[in-house]
């Protein structure tokens, strides 16, 4: 059985970090699927979806991490050709991933006990988003 749900989001951008574990497990038991595997797939080209230990510090050390990785101040070839300034959300989408699996046993996600899931939003501004959390098993 596959069932598919989505989690609407609203962002601020600039590595706006939120905490979808919640909503993911609500979608999980609502399905009735037992063991399998849970797709979770951000549809938007500059979020990305990670686990994390969803704490300030952490969070923090990850956006300045990132900063680093993917500058926001530098130029991007993709502002020079569309104008728009997030040349540095979609470098760092790509780097994230948009999608993240997760194993379904007994009803449960196989999260650690520190582990959330998270949806990091690389945008320049703030943004609708969806999340599409797919549930596949039996």
């Amino acid at each position: 059985m596959i069932t598919t749900d989505i989690i609407s989001l609203n962002t601020k951008g600039f590595s706006d970090v939120l905490d979808i574990s919640d909503a993911v497990t609500k979608i999980v038991k609502l399905s009735g699927i037992q063991n399998g595997l849970v797709n979770v797939f951000c549809s938007g080209s500059t979020g990305g979806i990670t686990t994390i230990e969803y704490e300030s510090g952490v969070i923090n050390d990850l956006k300045k991490a990132i900063e680093k990785i993917a500058p926001s101040n530098i130029p991007y070839e993709h502002d020079k050709r569309w104008g728009d300034g997030n040349g540095f959300s979609h470098v760092r989408a790509a780097l994230m991933k948009p999608s993240l699996s997760i194993p379904l046993v007994n009803g449960k996600l196989t999260l650690g006990t520190w582990q959330q899931i998270v949806f990091i939003d690389f945008d320049n501004r703030a943004r609708d988003r969806n999340v599409v959390v797919q549930v596949m098993g039996e």
